[in-house]
């Protein structure tokens, strides 16, 4: 009878097995085996509490059989009861010292906490037992990847996926190894080969959705998604996935109708609600914004997260205090209702009650950053004198005591300073700001010969793609260049300036001091550029590659390797630049130094720019954003006439965090004479005014 059961399970007969396993459990009470096949069927049915009541009977007649232990466990992890699965696991080995399995799926759950040593020191004892193991394969590359070691792991999972290509255990981790390598052409191959396998796991198609929409192929990945959708009951992640790419492809209806579906589900997912709004703001249906958060109301009144929604509907006014004064009375005086109280007071311009608010907050949540941030912003434009007083009471009261605080509040401080128009002190805070923070950030790079003659451009291919590098030089608001593009154009790369940027030449430093100085050549730059071009998603597609900074050294790779490239320069007035470097930072992390050093930096590198049409016959485009720095659709309309595209209407909140305006340097024309006079005869040149 036995044999009947597991015939059935072999065919996928489930409901036959099933009837089979029944049959002999009633036929004798007594036999493990029966009940542990049974177990089997009721699993691959789908009733993990049967298949559980099953097993632990098999348990209760054989308690010594090691075997029924794991199967135990198996059950329990895909009910999520790990410490159930933790305490069958251990009763498995106690039972079977050389139970490789449970030794690999203890490892895998250590993976899972995060006790990198405990699943190695496992892996060690599966080892003993069969080192060759696939799945030991799998579980060595995790740990390399937990470690961090990313090139480990992933000659571990390749060399694993080569010599066993079907395993989907093994393809799933390479996936994620190639992942953690932001190596998403190659992670998209391994996740296809595990989906083709395992048709069913719709985890996967999940990932493998997003590796193709981030490789800028929405409609895509929206097909590789659509079989876990077409089940009785998608998991919510999907649906949520759905409705964004919906939303991303311009179909805010259908987006609605899935993200409806996530909200019943999980009423207070903050990026559900988001998209949502997004939605129904395209197709401008307040009425059904209105009814549909009403609804989820009406059964849950303890989530914050819908009331802010619910909020963001109404402008300013009655009907805004209206939703306020009702979310009042089911949460009174939680800090989310703080929150929006203080954004509707400041809207209606009652700074009193805004200021009053946000010392609330500030008081209740004294870690949090923006509570401090927006009562600093409401008291600068009451009094900038107030700001500044602010920050002596927390510096008073001994918020200094953390470091990371203690720069925050120096920051804060220094532009309450500028605010107020003392201009010397804003000045002398940011220096020492800079000073204190030195050692945390790059050196500035040596500047090569701006003039020097470079190689002989050779003939621009006939076919040959769009390829374009884009640099800036700190203060030159390169950093809200690259925020526009990275949103709007999928050959658009922002990675140099990520967690995980390429490891090519053009990342290092010291590379264009090299190039001058013969320590390499532009032959080994391009083909170590070229080299990394697959893993960044970008062989034989169009590129616009933003560098870490220019200088007129690349020409000789470009003029040798890379004739048809552009080249776009990011600037402003010199002295503009020093300002916003001096009071913003930069998204390269460049150690300015004192203000004097700094502008001596940037003088040479600026004479990189006004040398360029003398070296090359390469397109150079000088973009000069002064007046669209701080304004993302008219940088929009600016960089697109650059790249030849017209490039959508970016949110009007787009760049987070204003920079000086043009001409500002001259409020601090004393406060930095020295340095502005270093800057200024380039500013000149470049065609600025003197003064």
């Amino acid at each position: 009878m036995h044999d009947s059961i597991l015939d059935a399970l072999r065919r996928g007969a489930h409901a036959e097995a099933l009837d089979a396993a029944r049959a002999a459990v009633a036929a004798d009470p007594a036999d493990a085996r029966a009940l542990e096949l049974m177990a089997m069927a009721q699993r691959a049915a789908g009733d993990t509490a049967g298949a559980l009541d099953s097993l632990d009977r098999a348990i209760a007649l054989k308690p010594d059989e090691a075997g029924l232990h794991f199967q135990r466990a198996a059950l329990q992890i895909g009910h999520r009861d790990i410490d159930g699965a933790q305490a069958s696991l251990a009763r498995t080995l106690a039972l079977d010292p050389n139970s490789f399995g449970a030794y690999v799926i203890q490892a895998e759950l250590a993976i899972g906490r995060g006790d990198v040593d405990e699943a190695e020191r496992l892996a060690t004892l599966a080892a003993r037992i069969d080192e060759a193991h696939p799945a030991l394969a799998s579980v060595r590359g995790m740990i390399a990847l937990r470690r961090g070691d990313h090139d480990r792991a992933q000659s571990i999972l390749g060399a694993a996926v080569q010599a066993d290509p079907n395993n989907p255990q093994l393809l799933n981790a390479l996936a994620f190894a190639y992942l953690a390598k932001d190596h998403l052409a190659f992670a998209e191959q391994a996740l296809l080969r595990l989906v083709a396998l395992t048709p069913a796991n719709h985890g996967a198609r999940r990932l493998l959705a997003d590796v193709v929409h981030r490789q800028g192929r929405a409609a895509e990945a929206a097909a590789h998604l659509q079989p876990a959708l077409a089940v009785a009951s998608p998991a919510p992640e999907h649906l949520r996935f759905a409705g964004a790419l919906a939303l991303e492809q311009g179909q805010p209806v259908d987006a609605i109708a899935r993200l409806k579906t996530v909200l019943a589900h999980t009423p207070g997912d903050a990026q559900t609600l988001g998209l949502l709004l997004r939605a129904w703001q395209m197709v401008g249906d307040a009425d059904d914004a209105r009814a549909t958060l009403e609804a989820a109301l009406a059964t849950t009144v303890d989530l914050p997260q819908l009331w802010q929604t619910r909020v963001a509907l109404e402008p300013a006014g009655e009907a805004a205090q209206a939703v306020l004064t009702r979310w009042r009375a089911a949460m009174p005086d939680t800090v989310p209702l703080l929150q929006a109280e203080f954004e509707h007071a400041r809207a209606l311009g009652h700074q009193d009650d805004a200021i009053a608010t946000a010392r609330t907050i500030a008081a209740r949540v004294p870690d949090n950053m923006l509570a401090h941030t927006q009562l600093l912003d409401v008291l600068a434009d009451r009094d900038p004198e107030q700001a500044v007083a602010y920050l002596r009471e927390l510096e008073a009261a001994g918020d200094t005591a953390d470091g990371g605080r203690a720069r925050m509040i120096q920051g804060w401080m220094s532009m309450a300073l500028d605010r107020a128009g003392r201009t010397d002190e804003a000045a002398a805070a940011w220096t020492r700001m800079h000073a204190d923070w030195a050692e945390r950030l790059l050196p500035l790079p040596a500047w090569t010969d701006p003039d020097a003659a470079r190689a002989e451009r050779a003939p621009a291919p006939e076919a040959s793609r769009a390829l374009m590098f884009l640099a800036g030089l700190p203060g030159s608001g390169h950093e809200h260049a690259g925020r526009l593009l990275d949103g709007a154009l999928p050959d658009f790369r922002a990675d140099r300036m990520g967690a995980n940027p390429p490891r090519d030449a053009l990342q290092k430093l010291t590379v264009f001091d090299a190039l001058a100085r013969n320590e390499t050549t532009p032959e080994a730059v391009y083909q170590d550029w070229a080299g990394q071009l697959a893993a960044r998603g970008s062989e034989g597609r169009a590129l616009i590659d933003w560098l870490l900074w220019w200088d007129n050294a690349l020409l000789d790779v470009l003029h040798a390797h890379l004739p048809d490239a552009r080249v776009a320069l990011i600037i402003r007035d010199p002295r503009d630049m020093l300002l916003n470097w001096l009071a913003f930072g930069t998204p390269v992390p460049f150690r300015l130094g004192t203000p004097d050093e700094g502008a001596q930096w940037l003088a040479r590198g600026l004479e990189h720019v006004l040398a360029l049409p003398g070296l090359t016959a390469q397109p150079v485009h000088v973009v000069r954003v002064d007046d669209t720095v701080n304004d993302p659709a008219a940088m929009a309309v600016q960089l697109g006439e650059v790249l030849g595209v017209t490039l959508p209407v970016p949110p009007r909140n787009l760049f987070q965090g204003h920079r000086f305006p043009a001409g500002r340097w001259r409020d601090y024309a004393d406060a930095l004479a020295g340095p502005f006079a270093t800057l200024t005869p380039v500013a000149v040149r470049l065609g600025y005014p003197e003064d």
